[in-house]
């Protein structure tokens, strides 16, 4: 299945029969690998019987394939025959060439292969070892020794080279040198890394390179098995110091191909066709696939996925690297013309090929395309301004000389290839010794031993990411919040864990002695997190090491010699492998030499297995079980046809699957809960979590590409790229159909948003259709994937994913017809424990809709709520209303003449923040109290409430024509319940009727709070502010809310200006404290102060003069905002321009003081006054940036 993927084959002589060479891997459920390298050749059938058959099955091919051709139409005969005579292989071309074969007049070969098992890829040397043997077995002249001595050596004699030597042994007729790395150098990897970055470009393979570090499903289609192997182990050599934990099968053999039905991370290699292209190829789903077509250097990248982190700068130091060795960074273009040029290669070509049978070996015509080249010539030229060398690029042209001589110990073209990789995959492991040099001061060792540590391994938290990511440069953060939540950096914690009771993993082990070189270079640790670009600087000690050993060899291996077995058996036959003597194979040798200790296939093997753990340690209790399942889940699927079975035994084929993405599920949900939650999660024994708006992104986008792959597990047909989208759209379609025939099946939502008055916005429907074409409605959004994505969101932001996907799953007709019996969405008890793990999603509050789709369109409703029993609820003014939100606000917008309701279009808000209302005053009924007004996004249906309580009107309340309203979002009664156990921390209030002391004709008598509950308040509204910008920034809330909110900064100071206050009614008008604002800036203006020395009466001076240009700008701004809300503009401003602290002592030493305050009050009493002072000085270090709606119209 392996050595002869498609099977037996069989040629004529008018065949091309050039030998073969490709490898392939072997991965255990440990993780462990063994490599296999194989040579394909052809041999000559002598059985007449086989000749005979095979003639009599030409000839019912033949006539099948005639009648079908003759059945087509014209047209496509001719599309048939100019495929022909472009030389196309179709089957028509094959039929044609096929029909000449006669028994009598043609020769037949069949295909045969030798293979070699190795622990560790050492490609060259098995590449060289079987060409060798191949060599022996079509050369006139018998070899030196029979076959089996060499193959004997091989097995028994030759070792494995020691960490950091070289070691040579004896094929047929030359010396093969291998080498190893030592254990401080990256670990052995021989795939030359010069094809993967020719076949693919270099811009392409940093971006599958990425996606492989985000454990997308990657799949590798080409022509060539070679080259799937040679790209596959390219790229995941590159990964060090992480490991691929996933899915890893390089060339998927026909048998297996139901593995790309896999929903989990994968990397495999699937063989292409000739002449079939891209659009033919069905794939289960391709939402979260990066699709790299090899031959034709192109590929498909998923959909919304990070850049690796600097980039630019990362691709041009690999140039730098690539143009020494003279290939061009954007690949070599003429890859796929080298694959048929390999198919006519000679022989003796093959054997002094040193680019793996799949590259052309003619350097020189390489070197004058390079000359030639545009883009190399401008690279050339960047590479010169920063102190590269470009004149090693001369060495390609002479190389086939120096190969022909073939004296070197190891050929020059083979020791560049071993630099280029070993430098290459140097500035790879630098990139993440740079990005990873602190990653040891967020690891969490929680466990005492290895044994609970083991057993509370799923609950317990093992690295501190929300720290992690804090302490990262800004450019990082998107690509290392997806990175850190992968299984594979996740077992690389593991594996730091561990160490501190088991040995040192090797992959761990180089990485931590880079990092501690970097620190001794590094004194200071913070100048290992900044976001400029280092490049490697170990290039050329890395090139010298892996020289030095290739040309100054360590150890010799014993020679083949003549083995103790029976005369004739391995009696030569050119041009036929003879069949070898089993029993001299069998047993290793008795004597005791050093390099023959070995004494059978078994201990040979186990030593192997033992050598190869050493080197590739990784501990089988640190990977995820299903992931192992996953890996072996080929044993349990090797059915003809899953559709035949019975539900029993469909069951047990799949339940690991369905068990894994459940279990997938259940892990997701519960950490998108945790990190949400913040504080009560702690209370509930998770431990403390803090998440940030890119965190939760990250969390979010893996939950899409969960759902996914959900969706596209056991899929029938697939139609389009995105499984859940092509579901919603059909069931969408049946609805659409019912609904002309019948009333279509809509929940309504319980949420009622009502008042005194009885007004209320009017219900919003819950629909899962409506919400489909919302996002049908979004132009932004141009894909599939996009469009599911967009409706996850939508739905986990309405809280509805758990109940608009039951109902998606609810037409069972439609399930049965999309999906196969075995299928996760089939599975009834799995699909509701689903069901209700995303249920849990409604505890918390998410904004992933809004957040994300911030320049859509989006209808909003608002409605005004009166105070009807206190005053008429329409006014005969013209009033207008401006909302504003995190994203923007809307303008004035006027609201219609006797109407309380309006609804309105605009470029979406955000979060809301304020609303501000008002009127022109005219009309005989121009007062008018406002309970509140409401505002609903209608697509979400975020329902926010910006209470008010207050006259808007002249000569009434404090005399105001407009008023500026803090929202808060309205929690919708579905969730209530669901809420009271718990509920993300609620959001400060804004202003509610009761706060405002001043309308006491409105609310009676209110309890009123005493001096030391009043100086707490202030406490805690300055705690809020300092806490709120102490966390990063994308964690922090609304500013506005802690200014101007319920138990804000502004609500706090009107307390400490209200205690004491003489605000007793004189001939019905209320006094405010905007009065005693306005007594205390016409003293400041009219009267000098006295100081006691010059230094304070200038300071005093200062804060005088400013003090009165604020209040004053206040008092002429061209708005008409009462006296309450010039206060609250004068609190911020002064907050914003850090002038509270100087304008506090200044009100409460002035005249005007005695008059309006009580002798008890706050601001009479010096104490408490300097201690006001105190609190408000913590402000002063931060910058605060007001909204606009607070201070529009007010210059300073």
């Amino acid at each position: 299945m392996l050595c002869m993927p498609k099977g037996l084959s069989f040629r004529t002589q008018a065949d091309n029969r050039d030998p073969q060479l490709h490898s392939f891997i072997i991965t255990r459920e440990d993780g462990s690998r063994t490599y296999g390298f194989v040579l394909t050749f052809y041999e000559e059938v002598t059985s007449k019987q086989i000749c005979t058959a095979m003639q009599t099955l030409y000839q019912m091919h033949n006539a099948e394939q005639y009648s079908s051709v003759c059945a087509s139409s014209s047209c496509s005969m001719d599309s048939l025959a100019s495929s022909i005579d472009e030389g196309d292989a179709t089957s028509l071309a094959k039929l044609q060439r096929y029909n000449s074969y006669d028994i009598s007049r043609d020769t037949l070969y069949v295909s045969k292969c030798i293979c070699l098992i190795t622990p560790l890829p050492f490609m060259q040397a098995c590449k060289k070892f079987l060409i060798q043997l191949y060599k022996a077995v079509t050369s006139q002249q018998p070899p030196p020794l029979p076959l089996e001595s060499y193959i004997h050596n091989i097995l028994y004699e030759v070792p494995l080279p020691p960490p950091g030597r070289s070691l040579k042994f004896y094929g047929v007729y030359e010396p093969i040198i291998c080498q190893r790395p030592g254990p401080n150098e990256l670990p052995l990897s021989d795939y030359p890394l010069r094809e993967v970055f020719e076949l693919l470009g270099l811009e392409n393979l940093v971006q599958v390179f990425t996606c492989v570090l985000l454990e997308m499903q990657i799949l590798l289609y080409s022509q060539d098995y070679q080259r799937l192997m040679t790209v596959a182990e390219g790229i995941t050599t590159l990964l060090f110091p992480f490991q691929w934990q996933h899915v890893y099968v390089p060339i998927l053999p026909a048998s297996l191909l139901h593995f790309l039905d896999a929903p989990v991370p994968y990397l495999m290699g699937l063989q292409s066709k000739e002449g079939t292209d891209r659009s033919k190829l069905e794939l289960p789903q391709e939402a979260n696939l990066c699709f790299v077509d090899i031959d034709n250097h192109f590929i498909e990248l998923p959909e919304e996925f990070p850049q690796f982190p600097n980039k630019l700068e990362f691709i041009q130091e690999i140039s730098e690297v690539l143009l020494q060795f003279g290939i061009p960074p954007e690949g070599n273009l003429h890859c796929s013309d080298s694959a048929t040029k390999l198919k006519n290669l000679v022989l003796s070509d093959l054997v002094n090929d040193k680019k793996n049978g799949n590259i052309p070996g003619n350097a020189l015509n390489m070197y004058e395309l390079l000359k030639g080249n545009e883009t190399i010539a401008r690279l050339q030229a960047l590479a010169k301004r920063t102190g590269v060398t470009m004149e090693k690029m001369t060495i390609t042209a002479p190389l086939v000389e120096k190969e022909k001589d073939g004296k070197l110990p190891c050929e020059e073209v083979e020791l560049r290839d071993y630099k280029l990789n070993v430098q290459l995959r140097e500035v790879f492991a630098n990139r993440f010794t740079q990005m990873f040099a602190d990653y040891e001061a967020f690891v969490i060792q929680a466990a005492p031993d290895m044994e609970s540590w083991l057993t509370n391994r799923e609950q317990m938290q093992n690295f501190d990411k929300a720290s992690f990511l804090s302490d990262q440069p800004e450019p990082y953060l998107p690509f290392l919040s997806h990175f850190i939540e992968t299984q594979m950096f996740a077992t690389f914690i593991d594996n730091k864990i561990i160490s501190q009771w088991e040995e040192k993993d090797p992959f761990l082990r180089v990485f931590d002695s880079r990092i501690e070189k970097i620190r001794l270079y590094n004194v200071r640790a913070p100048a290992l997190r900044t976001s400029n670009y280092q490049k490697c600087s170990t290039l050329k000690e890395a090139a010298q090491s892996i020289e030095q050993r290739l040309l100054k060899i360590d150890h010799t291996a014993i020679h083949p010699h003549l083995l103790d077995m029976k005369i004739g058996q391995g009696k030569y036959e050119q041009g036929f492998f003879p069949k070898l003597q089993s029993d001299v194979l069998a047993t290793g040798p008795t004597n005791n030499n050093r390099w023959a200790s070995r004494s059978t296939t078994a201990q040979r093997r186990k030593d192997r297995l033992r050598q190869h753990s050493e080197h590739i340690g990784l501990d089988n209790d640190l990977r995820e079980k299903y992931m192992q399942e996953a890996r072996s889940l080929g044993k349990n699927l090797r059915q003809p046809k899953l559709s035949d079975l019975s539900p029993a035994v469909i069951a047990q084929t799949n339940w690991k699957f369905v068990e894994g993405l459940l279990k997938e599920c259940r892990m997701k949900t519960k950490r998108m809960l945790v990190e949400k939650m913040g504080h009560e999660a702690v209370e509930l024994g998770h431990g403390e979590a803090n998440i940030t708006g890119l965190e939760e992104n990250t969390l979010i986008a893996s939950l899409c590409d969960l759902l996914e792959r959900i969706w596209s597990h056991g899929l029938q047909v697939k139609q389009g790229k995105s499984a859940l989208w092509s579901h919603l759209l059909q069931y969408q379609e049946r609805e659409e159909k019912q609904e002309h025939s019948a009333e279509s099946p809509v929940a309504v939502g319980t949420e009622r948003r009502k008042s005194d008055t009885g007004i209320t916005l009017p219900t919003l429907r819950v629909s899962l259709i409506q919400d489909m074409r919302h996002v049908q409605n979004m132009s932004e959004i141009k894909t599939d994937v996009g469009r599911a994505r967009a409706w996850i969101r939508l739905s986990l932001e309405k809280k509805l994913l758990s109940q608009h996907l039951k109902q998606l799953l609810s037409n069972q007709a439609l399930a049965k017809k999309l999906y196969k019996r075995y299928a996760f969405l089939r599975c009834e008890e799995e699909r509701e424990q689903f069901l209700y793990h995303l249920l849990s999603l409604n505890a918390v509050d998410y904004f992933c809709f809004t957040s994300v789709f911030t320049t859509i369109m989006i209808p909003y409703r608002s409605v005004i709520i009166p105070i009807k029993k206190l005053s008429n609820a329409i006014t005969t003014s013209n009033p207008w209303i401006c909302v504003s939100g995190e994203l923007g606000d809307t303008g004035v917008m006027q609201i219609p003449k006797n109407h309380l309701e309006m609804t309105f279009e605009c470029q979406n808000l955000g979060k809301l923040t304020t609303v501000q209302i008002g009127h022109d005053n005219s009309g005989l009924l121009a007062k008018w109290l406002v309970d509140c007004v409401m505002v609903r996004n209608e697509i979400t249906g975020h329902t926010y409430k910006f209470p008010c309580g207050r006259w808007l009107g002249k000569g009434v309340d404090d005399g105001s024509l407009e008023r500026i309203l803090i929202g808060e979002l309205v929690s919708s009664t579905s969730d209530e319940e669901l809420g009271k156990q718990c509920r993300t921390p609620p959001q400060q209030k804004s202003p509610t009727t009761a706060r405002r002391l001043s309308i006491t004709s409105l609310t009676g008598k209110n309890t009123r709070p005493n001096a030391g509950q009043i100086q707490e308040g202030i406490g805690e509204a300055v705690n809020n502010i300092v806490k709120h910008f102490h966390k990063p920034e994308k964690e922090r809330g609304s500013l506005t809310i802690l200014l101007c909110g319920e138990n804000g900064l502004v609500a706090a100071l009107e307390q400490v200006f209200h205690h004491g206050f003489k605000s007793a009614r004189i001939f019905h008008k209320n006094v405010f404290i905007w009065d005693f604002i306005e007594k205390a800036v016409a003293y400041f203006e009219t009267t000098d102060q006295i100081g006691d020395n010059e230094e304070a009466l200038l300071l005093q001076r200062s804060s005088c003069k400013t003090f009165c240009h604020y209040v004053n700008a206040i008092n002429t701004a061209p708005r008409n905002i009462g006296k309450d809300g010039k206060f609250q503009i004068l609190v911020c401003l002064g907050t914003r321009d850090h002038l509270l602290a100087q304008w506090i002592p200044l009100l409460a030493e002035c005249p005007p003081i005695t008059r309006m305050y009580e002798e008890n009050a706050l601001l009479r009493d010096r104490m408490t006054v300097n201690s006001l002072i105190r609190v408000l000085q913590t402000l002063q270090d931060f910058n605060i940036i007001l909204e606009g709606s607070l201070i529009k119209g007010v210059d300073v």
